[in-house]
């Protein structure tokens, strides 16, 4: 099981590394794919994946990424009216057979698997962003993993009872190591003029609060399954599960991330 999540593990960071340093248009294509996939976990688990519904959001998913691709986000917000009439379109005509709890599940699975994620694109095609979206990483699976070592080694008292195996201890070692990590690669980032402030103090305090964002995003991965008692939402990462169990803590730490920098960049 461990080598198995470990060459699985080190697949998808290659792939990353990838999409990342060759950007776009590979980088919109890669992401759609995954907010689709993830947001099919999430229909799945709340028994929509086959319902005309279902179908309505796979296809706004499509569109939404489409809309990135050609750069008009512009309509994000008359795309989103569009997209929830067409639920409650399919509700009246269909109704008893769907119910309105429908309606908002899947107008949240778009929300969460689409829109959240796609903030790791925003992030990649800021100026400099082939450098600054390595900041998500640091702040999402970086600080998890430090998070793990830390709370092995010394973690006693436990955090939430949605994780059993997170402590306290791991939760601030994580958030500590996700800041280091932060530091020590501003030294090997170009010169960038879009900051007034130096990335050595930007980096780190994004960083460090997208690793406490990233505690939240576990944990609200962990609670929507507890709601309808599974474990894994799938298991086309082998080792790891799901898009969604791997990518739980990225959907949060992305927007955080990106407007973070966006406010950092402002500061004059």
């Amino acid at each position: 099981m461990f080598v198995t999540r470990l060459i699985s593990g080190i697949i998808l960071v290659i792939g990353l590394i990838a999409v990342f340093v060759f950007g776009d248009p590979y980088l919109t294509i890669v992401f759609g794919a995954l907010s689709l996939i993830a947001d099919f976990e999430l229909m799945r688990v709340m028994g929509l994946e086959k319902k005309a519904v279902g179908v309505v959001t796979y296809l706004s998913v499509i569109v939404f990424y489409i809309m990135i691709a050609m750069d008009s986000t512009s309509y994000f917000f008359p795309f989103f009216v569009g997209y929830l009439l067409s639920l409650l379109f399919i509700y009246v005509i269909q109704y008893p057979k769907v119910r309105i709890e429908a309606v908002s599940e899947c107008f949240f699975a778009v929300a969460y698997a689409g829109f959240l994620l796609s903030h790791v694109v925003f992030a990649r095609n800021l100026p400099y962003g082939q450098w600054l979206v390595w900041l998500i990483v640091f702040g999402s699976w970086g600080a998890d993993t430090c998070a793990y070592c830390v709370g092995k080694l010394i973690g006693k008292h436990h955090f939430s009872e949605l994780s059993p195996k997170k402590t306290i201890e791991g939760c601030v070692g994580g958030v500590i190591g996700a800041g280091l990590m932060a530091f020590i690669y501003s030294f090997f980032t170009p010169e960038m003029p879009w900051f007034t402030i130096s990335p050595r103090i930007v980096f780190p305090i994004v960083v460090m609060v997208s690793a406490v964002v990233s505690i939240f995003g576990d944990l609200a991965a962990s609670a929507i399954k507890r709601n309808y008692v599974i474990k894994d939402y799938g298991n086309i990462i082998p080792g790891h599960g799901g898009i969604l169990d791997r990518f739980d803590s990225v959907i949060f730490v992305a927007p955080f991330v990106y407007y973070l920098l966006l406010l950092s960049m402002a500061i004059n």
